[in-house]
């Protein structure tokens, strides 16, 4: 039986752990060096605007820009640390969660992603910016 969007999530869900938009907060004050990516892409990423210091790779590109392997123009710098703390966001929640378990499976050890994603973020009364 092949797999829907609902389940890709919940097998992400039950591999990584999911925070608070509170919990995110502190944990970015916490440890500034905390990096924080929105997996959207950059239109719907522009909607609903970003975390403040987030940085915006698309869930399609997350994989190549951790990639160690392939050519260093196709990869992220702040992605080259496993032990660096992430925090993955979306809109809501779910492609957060399958973009944390990528990373999680590329062997990213302190990653998380924000449970509502950037809506619940906003929700709590936190601020966020434009797409730059």
């Amino acid at each position: 039986m092949a797999l829907k969007f609902a389940d890709i999530v919940g097998k992400a869900r039950e591999n990584v752990p999911g925070i608070s938009s509170a919990e995110a907060k502190a944990k970015i004050q916490a440890n500034p060096d905390t990096l924080v990516i929105d997996v959207q892409d950059a239109a719907d990423a522009g909607a609903c605007g970003l975390i403040p210091s987030s940085v915006n790779i698309s869930l399609g590109m997350l994989p190549i820009r951790a990639d160690l392997e392939l050519p260093e123009h196709l990869r992220d710098a702040r992605l080259a640390d496993r032990s660096r703390p992430v925090i993955v966001t979306c809109g809501a929640g779910g492609q957060a969660a399958i973009g944390a378990y990528l990373l999680k499976q590329m062997g990213f050890t302190d990653v998380s992603y924000i449970s509502g994603g950037t809506a619940a973020w906003k929700e709590a009364g936190f601020d966020v910016e434009p797409l730059k």
